[in-house]
């Protein structure tokens, strides 16, 4: 069992928050050059050669039953949904505007885990939610003005992963986090590799496979690895530190994504869009902010039999 290290939970989850926007920079050059289903297919199964060896080597618990697997299978079909929506989006949108405007799904996770895991939620993050999502609105206005329907592609992403998270809850505490990364692997290039081997690419040119250049081939390694990187760093990081600590860290992702998208892409947020990310961030930090406190004053309260519960926020 690890002790906590908050620094050490902190550069793992900084290092996250590098690792994955250079993950989507790839898959943005990769975008117009290599068909979904390809770009999909190599990720998941670089995931799944990675960290099988490691599995067993490490001997832990991979094996899924009943309940447990049926919610894997449903875990690992939303992981490829999200992945291939935020890969899309890549083609039409600047790095920083699409992760930006993802991440409007702190605000869903908050509204889901109320109206379906019934868990309360004060009036004042509802009115951060607000906030959030308004400023998630001024960074879609000016995409949706430029590129149309694919600045929704990383809305859809946002609600993709808020359920994909739900699912993750329910099944986190019974699964070891690196066999259950490995099992879905697997699971996805099962998934996957039929559709580009049977469905006719003339019919379907999304579900395509070309034969890739070396250069090609190591940017597709690049995404697989970096991705499942950026899955483990996450992970790791939560064994150190408590996600009250970490959550602030994720939004740095967006600046990163910001100087990585100027640097490869020469794109930068106008400046709707970056007043738009600034609320976003704002409004999000408010929202962790007020967690960890509510999380410090339960602890901190003496338990007392039949005490009469605080108003809500």
């Amino acid at each position: 069992m690890h002790k906590d290290n908050p620094l050490l939970g902190i550069l793992l989850m900084l290092g996250f928050c590098i690792v994955a926007p250079m993950g989507d920079a790839v898959a943005k050059l990769l975008g117009g050059q290599v068909p979904l289903a390809q770009l999909l297919l190599v990720r998941f199964g670089i995931q799944a050669i990675a960290l099988i060896p490691f599995l067993l080597l490490t001997r832990r618990s991979w094996r899924l039953r009943g309940r447990l697997l049926a919610l894997t299978i449903l875990r690992t079909l939303l992981h490829i949904l999200g992945i291939g929506m935020m890969f899309s989006a890549l083609m039409y949108l600047p790095l920083a505007d699409a992760v930006a405007i993802a991440f409007i799904m702190p605000f869903l996770m908050l509204i889901l885990g109320h109206f379906v895991l019934g868990e309360e939620v004060g009036m004042r993050r509802l009115l951060a939610c607000a906030v959030g999502f308004i400023g998630t609105l001024l960074v879609v206005q000016p995409a949706f003005a430029e590129v149309g329907w694919p600045a929704l592609l990383p809305l859809g992403v946002a609600v993709n992963f808020s359920v994909f998270m739900l699912v993750t809850r329910q099944i986190a505490r019974q699964t070891d986090p690196i066999g259950l990364q490995a099992v879905s692997g697997v699971m996805a290039v099962c998934l996957i590799a039929p559709l580009v081997i049977l469905i006719p690419a003339d019919a379907f040119p999304a579900l395509a496979w070309e034969s890739p250049s070396r250069a090609t081939w190591s940017l597709l390694i690049g995404i697989g690895l970096l991705g499942t990187l950026a899955h483990l760093l996450m992970t790791w990081s939560l064994r150190f530190a408590p996600s009250a600590t970490l959550a602030p860290m994720q939004y740095l992702e967006i600046p990163i994504a910001t100087i990585i998208g100027f640097a490869v892409f020469g794109d930068l947020p106008n400046a709707l869009a970056a007043i738009g990310i600034c609320v976003t961030v704002a409004a999000g930090l408010y929202i962790v902010i007020r967690e960890r406190s509510m999380m410090l004053s339960a602890r901190a309260m003496p338990q007392v039999p039949s005490q009469v519960p605080t108003p809500a926020e």
